[in-house]
């Protein structure tokens, strides 16, 4: 795989070689009574190559300013020096050499000719530099935020396990005082759900598939069901051909949390949580939601509330997919409560139909 700096010496002695073979047309068409190519006519045109190989010197020199932070007043002076004393040498060096054989006034016009040259090539070089060292900048940018956005997931991930652990033992200590023996069930229930949100902090890996999710919002509803009994009904209505799509870990769990935390905890009446997962052909996303019918709440309230679990889950949809819209919460005073949750899929997703 050739390099940015290897094309940009390919295209300079491309350049370079085109430019030689114009001026030979030109010289044959500003002759008209010559018969075909002399190639001794040519011979002078050879003086081009070391012309060209000292404008090279061009990268190093703006390398080194680079380097040094030049000022742009500094590297005026540099070139405004150099300019003239490459076009000079540039005729000089072969009149010393074969004799000057025209008249001094005859080379103004080819010294000013080669400090144009001279000036072509130093701002071409210049501008390569400053077009590299401009992508240099955006990919330095992209990996900053790029690590900011790990760093906050990763703060986000610390918040919320500690939230679920806290709220899940509170649920067992309850089920002591009430039932020794389905609190032993229930640490058994937590110890497998432990281990979910240690093996995903082990891996690394955020993305589980909604089997392993739901896998894991299973154990936590029969432990909560341990504690609520019969005042806990579950229904679900599944879509087959969306459990092996990803999803972040722990990101449907909270939703069920906190529908047990304000519909089912406070009251003793029976109730009941709807868990749908579908995926949806015309966004090309895999929603999830979940829903109850507890006592609902306004919906200016909750979205000023303090709570920590859906503002985290909605806080990570927006890092991870780059979405304000991936958290839709329905609710009302006395109409229950529904939390939506749309993921993208992949664009290549060659499961999805």
């Amino acid at each position: 795989m050739k390099t940015p700096t290897a094309r940009m010496w390919r295209n300079y002695a491309c350049g370079w070689l085109a430019y030689m073979l114009l001026l030979a047309v030109v010289l044959r068409l500003a002759d008209p009574s010559q018969q075909g190519y002399g190639w001794r006519g040519l011979v002078p045109m050879l003086w081009i190559v070391p012309q060209a190989l000292v404008l090279a010197l061009h990268w190093p020199l703006s390398g080194w300013m680079e380097r040094r932070n030049t000022s742009f007043a500094t590297r005026c002076l540099i070139h405004g020096v150099g300019a003239p004393a490459y076009g000079i040498l540039s005729y000089a060096l072969p009149a010393l050499i074969y004799g000057a054989t025209q008249p001094l006034s005859f080379y103004v016009w080819p010294v000013l000719y080669a400090m144009m040259s001279y000036g072509v090539i130093a701002t071409t070089f210049h501008m390569i530099r400053a077009n590299d060292a401009r992508r240099r900048q955006e990919v330095a940018v992209q990996q900053a935020h790029a690590l900011l956005v790990a760093t906050e997931l990763n703060a986000l991930r610390s918040k919320l396990n500690p939230h679920f652990l806290f709220n899940t033992l509170h649920s067992i200590i309850a089920l002591t005082r009430k039932d020794p023996n389905a609190a032993e069930t229930a640490l058994f229930q937590f110890s497998d759900m432990l281990r979910y949100v240690l093996d995903t902090e082990k891996t690394g890996n955020d993305r589980v598939t909604l089997d392993d999710e739901l896998r894991f919002v299973r154990d936590y509803l029969e432990l909560e069901s341990l504690r609520l009994g019969s005042r806990l009904h579950v229904d679900w209505e599944l879509d087959d051909a969306a459990s092996s799509h990803l999803l972040p870990a722990l990101s449907l769990q909270p939703l069920v949390e906190n529908s047990i935390k304000h519909a089912f905890n406070p009251h003793s009446r029976p109730g009941r949580m709807l868990i749908r997962t579908r995926l949806d052909a015309r966004t090309g996303k895999l929603v999830l939601s979940v829903g109850d019918d507890g006592p609902g709440a306004d919906i200016g309230r909750v979205r000023a509330s303090n709570g920590l679990g859906l503002r985290t889950v909605e806080r990570r949809l927006q890092l991870e997919y780059g979405t304000d819209e991936g958290l839709a919460i329905e609710t009302a005073p006395g109409a229950g409560f529904v939390v939506t949750m749309a993921i993208p899929l992949p664009a290549n997703d060659k499961e999805f139909t």
